[in-house]
């Protein structure tokens, strides 16, 4: 869950501070999906593509940090011209690494696999102690 506040906010960008506890995926989700709607307008709220797109993959990225990462404590997002630039950080300073090829019919370890089919762009920053960050775009106005 977040602190309930936004800690930093311009027209296009915004900065949570995550907290953790039951919840606090969908409160990402929804944060984002408030995100597109106020700086995308109607086009970034309906439709499969490329909202649904998005909410996915601030799922996965988020889940995959509280697994691996010592749980999520900062989610960043920012309008770019037509794309939404999201950032998961969290405490672990290892890269994500995919767990081989996919295999669609496992029951996880699809996280990777999805931001390099959806996203335009992804990759991690590390943060050195503070752990590192993963980020990815998505093109909302296409």
């Amino acid at each position: 869950m977040s602190t309930g506040e936004e800690t930093v906010t311009t027209r296009r960008s915004a900065r949570y501070e995550l907290a953790e506890g039951p919840g606090m995926l969908a409160e990402c989700r929804a944060l984002t999906q408030r995100a597109l709607a106020a700086w995308f307008g109607r086009a970034g709220t309906r439709g499969r593509e490329p909202v649904e797109d998005v909410l996915l993959l601030v799922s996965e990225v988020v889940t995959n940090a509280r697994l691996h990462g010592g749980a999520p404590y900062e989610l960043c997002l920012e309008g770019r011209g037509r794309a939404l630039w999201v950032q998961v950080s969290d405490g672990n300073p290892r890269r994500p690494v995919p767990h081989g090829p996919h295999r669609p019919g496992r029951p996880s370890g699809h996280g990777l696999y999805l931001l390099q089919r959806l996203a335009a762009q992804w990759g991690t920053v590390p943060r050195g102690r503070a752990g590192k960050t993963v980020w990815f775009t998505v093109d909302v106005l296409r």
